[in-house]
Formats: C-alpha cells, sequence, structure tokens
C-alpha cells in the first residue's frame, strides 16, 4: 500500500472504497484521468513538455513503422485493464496487433507493447509495482521505459519461460529492435527535437 501513498503525491490523494464500476463511472464524465487499484483511485499528474515531446515521437515512429501491418499504437488517451490484477491506468503508449479485445468500449486489455517515459515522481513505480502489474498481461510480450534525462531506453522482454529480459540503447545513433511487432525504432526519432542540455520543463 506505500507505492499508492507515494504514487498519489504526483497528483492528489487516493479516494479509497471505491469499486471498479464506481471507478469508470466517474473517470467517464471526469475531466482528469485517474488510476485505480484495489479500491483506490488517484488523479495522475500532468506531464513536462519533454515528456509530451517524448511521447508524441514515440507515437509517430510506431505509427510509421508499423504501417501496412496488423499492429498499431495508442496515446495515453486510451485506458488499459490489468484484469487479473484490477488495475486501471494509461500507459503513455501501447502497442495493439489484431483485433483489440476490450472492457466495456473504452477499456483495452492486450496490448503487446506497452511505452513509459520516465519521470522523476514515476520512475520507481514504472519499474516497480506497476511492471508487477503489466507482467499479468498474458498478451504483452515487450515493456519499454524511455528516460527522459538520457538518450536512453531499456526493453524488457518476454521470454519463453516468462522470465522478462532485459537490452538497452543509448544514444542517438542507437536502435530499439521491437521482436513481438518485427519493427525497430531509433532513438534519433523518440528523442527528436528534445535538446537534454535544457532543463526539463
Amino acid at each position: 500500500m506505500m507505492v499508492l501513498v507515494e504514487h498519489a503525491q504526483m497528483a492528489t490523494l487516493p479516494k479509497v472504497g471505491l469499486t471498479p464500476e464506481q471507478y469508470l463511472d466517474f473517470e467517464r464524465k471526469s475531466d482528469t484521468k485517474h488510476e485505480y487499484w484495489d479500491g483506490h483511485m488517484w488523479a495522475m499528474s500532468g506531464g513536462t513538455f519533454r515528456h509530451g515531446a517524448i511521447c508524441t515521437n514515440i507515437i509517430l515512429a510506431a505509427g510509421t513503422a508499423l504501417r501496412g501491418t496488423p499492429c498499431r499504437p495508442f496515446t495515453s488517451d486510451l485506458r488499459l485493464a490489468v484484469s487479473a490484477h484490477g488495475l486501471y491506468t494509461y500507459p503513455d503508449s501501447i502497442i495493439v496487433c489484431g483485433p483489440p479485445e476490450l472492457l466495456n468500449f473504452d477499456t483495452i486489455t492486450n496490448p503487446v507493447v506497452i511505452f513509459e517515459v520516465l519521470s522523476p515522481s514515476t520512475a520507481a513505480y514504472d519499474r516497480g509495482e506497476k511492471f508487477r502489474h503489466y507482467r499479468a498481461i498474458s498478451a504483452l510480450r515487450e515493456y519499454v521505459l524511455v528516460s527522459q534525462d538520457a538518450y536512453l531506453v531499456e526493453r524488457y522482454e518476454r521470454q519463453a519461460d516468462d522470465r522478462w529480459l532485459l537490452s538497452e540503447s543509448s544514444g542517438l545513433d542507437g536502435l530499439v529492435t521491437l521482436a513481438s511487432v518485427s519493427c525497430t525504432l531509433a532513438l534519433r526519432e523518440i528523442y527528436a527535437n528534445v535538446d537534454m542540455s535544457e532543463s526539463a520543463v
């Protein structure tokens, strides 16, 4: 439960005791995005300019690389449900292949790839508790963490024995190969027009 309290400090303190149905009803009427787990709901903090730029670049690069395939990227506007754990959240980007598996009409359950752009307030959660939830998604094959502070991308790939193998790509000449969707993204595209010498605002 400590993770929930620490994570809540990114925005507002969590509301507690809600059922998933109550959360979804509230969320569909809200102008603010909220995560939900185990009866707790908390508002998600807004991203920085750099965070937004990197997320946009990921969508553009992945969309181009996946054109003509059965896979497509989605932005953080699409809610994700980790049905096995009861987590509802909004990854920075996901890739879905084939028909989407929807919970109701607006919540997806079968991403093949999930991207999270790391922030100082979310990095520990994204690497730890959130990744633990994501690993319960049977369709998920790759989890990609993108740094805001360096030209660095960490890719975790699910192995046949359900272990997750880490590989890193760094520098603007680096490449990230997403084996599950047969495409390669260049770090130069992911970090296009992102100047690491500037403060992350």
